[in-house]
Parts: C-alpha cells; structure tokens; sequence
C-alpha cells in the first residue's frame, strides 16, 4: 500500500468533491456515502473527526456534530484513480439520520439480481 499526498486527490473530476464511502472499523459494514471537498478532508486528517461537504446545505459539517453521533476516523484509503475516499470509522450511535446504525437499510423490490432461495 502506497501513501498519497491530498494534492493527488482529484478533486476536479466531481467538480470539487470527491464521494467518501463509509466504513465501520469493527464490522467492515457500510455505514453512508457522503461527498468532501479538499478542505473537509484536511478537517478530517487534522482533527480525527470525519468532516464532509453536504451539497444540500453547500456547507462543511463534522458528522454528529448536533446529534453526537461522531465517526472517529481510523483510517483513510484512496482508491486507484485518486477520485473517491473510504473513512474507517468508529461510529458513536447512528450513522444515519433516520436513527439507523446504517444508511443502507433500504432494499429494491425482488429484482433478477437477486438469486432465488
């Protein structure tokens, strides 16, 4: 595993952002998607705590900063073409704002994907 510096990152690509995958440390669950911008991820590696752009609000925020559900970011991973992050994170709480450990737990009507039981 190689290190990269953040002026590798490409943030140019989504028009400033990059999309953040969120990862559980204990569990390897996926716990959002959420989207920084260069100044997010400096937040991030300077205070241990994830920040993110939110785009509706078009504003920097640190995850649980009202709710107290903070993610503690353990580590942080880029993939291969320098344009989307993974935080490691150590949730406190819920990781979604309707009050779920994870964002994704939603499903799509039985589709052909899904391998019959």
């Amino acid at each position: 595993m190689k290190s990269v510096n953040i002026s590798s990152i490409d943030f140019k690509k989504g028009g400033g952002l990059v999309p953040v995958v969120v990862q559980e440390a204990s569990t390897k669950s996926v716990l959002m998607v959420a989207y920084a911008n260069e100044e997010a991820l400096r937040e991030t590696l300077r205070t241990g705590y994830a920040h993110y752009w939110s785009r509706s609000r078009g504003s920097l925020w640190k995850k649980g900063e009202t709710s107290g559900h903070v993610q503690k970011v353990k580590r942080v991973l880029v993939d291969c073409d320098a344009d989307t992050l993974l935080y490691v994170v150590s949730q406190r709480g819920y990781a979604c704002h309707e009050m779920k450990k994870s964002c994704f737990h939603n499903r799509l009507p039985r589709s052909p994907l899904e391998a019959k039981v």
